[in-house]
């Protein structure tokens, strides 16, 4: 049981991204299923774990708290396993990992989440918590229309009791109001009125001097408000990520906000009609996992046969539907209906892009990105390299990107792909993007990208290349890339031909490939991987090599 003392909204943070927990838990049930668990099981489950190609941590310092930290967060929060006496699978669970439509049983569990439960018991120190946080942000959401992350994270993260949700509403109409009027700096603004807003919450603890955090030795009130800003940004962004996948939820990247589907605001209503706002057993430990591991509760919109009938028939109107159809039977022909939407609104993109119709929208992404303007950078420079890379030349070129249900990018993928992958027909190319920099970036990114290239090698038979990505590139990634060039490892399927380029010269290489007065054809992008070859074989060390793969990207098409 986790003992809560916050006086802020409660939410599970870990995954950041909830696909992230769908494999983790079958491997772990795969397993573990049936035992205790206790220190040993959680440091055989990291052990099998770090051996899974999607897995791109470490776990190594503390296996078994790593373990609890990917477990006992979100998995058994939401209800989709349970780990006491023996660790076993819920029904919900079951349905995450076989079923069809996860965004649906994601929604049902979400909507259960509540604080206090027998799962999170707040202190005497805590708040007087009486919510289901994300029903009601959902509802904060509706309510206001669009909802800026900056709220989300100021006001939306206050509301620790239901009954509060009016007055956490005139509060972000009070803030919209003073935002308006202001004329100078919006992020001094937004500072001064958020250390107002926490110097109002922990106004009892300043008082007595409680300003020391498990963070840091520094108890200045600066350093306490810095770090209460920073859980509740924390909280608001898992709250973002967790509300979208559900597809109820639209995220504007440029507007850093939240909205309500258009096609999902019936869905939406019928939620907050009928679910019931109140916390339930919260001193049944044995009802409340029941309760929690059903996966047929609450009830949607879609559980109802002629409304979902409605729904379909409203959104796709030359469908017929069978007079024979059972009610699970027409919810797998919606999703079906949905997918097809979804890949002709991508195969719409594609073709846009390849017509260069979309290459200032692409450069003024990448513009957004450097300017740390968007919600989601490294979901964005994923997404964006993909349309670069799409519209840079020809091949089928494929994203490992989850998009939402009219084509947009919805998360990264879990798997141990790479980012992009592009089939030229006689050669291919991945390509690997990250927003990492400094140690952190060879950490990250050495291994895994070289892994990635040797499972393309060995899947496809062809000679393969990789492309490496980033704002700026670290000096160990240089050496790394380099060296692999020389190398013949069985392991990664002999030599590896991996250029890094930053991103800005990236970005020349696809304005180059749109002021042609011809369309680049995959030739120029193998001669291009192949003079990394040539130049690592003549450059006396990497930064020599470097300099000239730079010099080629630069004018890739003479």
């Amino acid at each position: 049981m986790a003992r809560i003392d916050s006086q802020l909204l409660f939410l599970t943070t870990s995954p950041r991204t909830p696909e992230k927990m769908i494999p983790e838990i079958e491997l772990l049930i795969r397993h573990f299923d049936g035992h205790v668990w206790n220190h040993e099981s959680q440091c055989g489950f990291m052990k099998v774990l770090r051996d899974e190609d999607y897995f791109n941590g470490q776990g190594a310092k503390d296996p078994a708290f790593s373990a609890r930290d990917r477990i006992n967060r979100a998995p058994k929060s939401l209800g989709f396993v349970i780990l006491e006496p023996k660790l076993q699978l819920t029904p919900a669970g079951h349905a995450l990992i076989n079923s069809y439509r996860k965004d649906e049983i994601f929604l049902r569990q979400m909507l259960k989440f509540q604080v206090p439960s027998p799962y999170h018991k707040p202190t005497s120190k805590a708040t007087d918590f009486c919510v289901k946080p994300y029903l009601e942000m959902l509802r904060l959401v509706r309510k206001m229309g669009t909802l800026k992350f900056d709220e989300l994270q100021m006001f939306g993260m206050q509301l620790t009791d239901y009954h509060d949700f009016d007055r956490i509403v005139r509060k972000i109409e009070k803030f919209r109001i003073a935002k308006a009027q202001h004329t100078g700096s919006y992020r001094t603004f937004k500072t001064e009125y958020l250390n107002n807003e926490l110097k109002k919450i922990y106004r009892d603890r300043i008082l007595k001097g409680e300003t020391k955090t498990r963070e840091s030795n520094d108890a200045s009130l600066a350093n306490f408000l810095k770090t209460q800003s920073n859980n509740m940004r924390d909280y608001a962004d898992a709250c973002f990520r967790y509300l979208h996948i559900t597809g109820l939820v639209n995220v504007s990247h440029v507007g850093k906000s939240l909205s309500i589907v258009p096609e999902r605001v019936d869905d939406v209503d019928f939620i907050l009609k009928h679910v019931n706002r109140e916390p339930v057993y919260v001193d049944d430990k044995a009802a409340y996992i029941e309760y929690l591991g059903d996966e047929n509760i609450p009830q949607l919109l879609t559980d109802d046969y002629d409304m979902l009938v409605r729904k379909i028939r409203a959104e796709f109107k030359d469908v017929t539907i069978s007079t024979d159809c059972s009610l699970d039977d027409l919810k797998d022909v919606l999703a079906d209906l949905l997918e097809k939407r979804k890949n002709d609104n991508i195969a719409k993109q594609v073709a846009e892009i390849k017509d260069y119709r979309k290459y200032n929208e692409i450069q003024q992404t990448y513009e957004q990105i450097l300017n740390n303007k968007l919600y989601d950078a490294p979901l964005m420079l994923e997404w964006n390299t993909w349309r670069a890379m799409t519209m840079l030349d020809g091949g089928n070129i494929k994203a490992n990107l989850n998009f939402d249900d009219y084509g947009q990018p919805l998360s990264t993928a879990v798997g141990n792909l790479s980012d992009i992958v592009c089939d030229y027909g006689d050669y291919m190319v991945c390509v690997e993007v990250t927003m990492a920099s400094g140690q952190k970036q060879y950490e990250m990114e050495g291994e895994p990208v070289t892994r990635h290239l040797g499972k393309l090698k060995k899947a496809t038979g062809k000679p393969c290349y990789c492309l490496f990505i980033a704002p700026t590139i670290n000096d160990a990634c240089i050496t790394h890339f380099y060296t692999l060039h020389h190398l013949n490892l069985a392991m990664y399927g002999g030599k590896s031909t991996i250029v890094p380029l930053p991103l800005e010269i990236f970005r020349k290489m696809v304005e180059d490939s749109f002021n042609v007065s011809y369309t680049p054809n995959p030739t120029y992008v193998r001669n291009f991987f192949e003079s990394s070859n040539m130049f690592a074989k003549t450059c006396d060390n990497e930064l020599e090599w470097y300099e000239k793969i730079k010099d080629k990207a630069l004018h890739w098409l003479e």
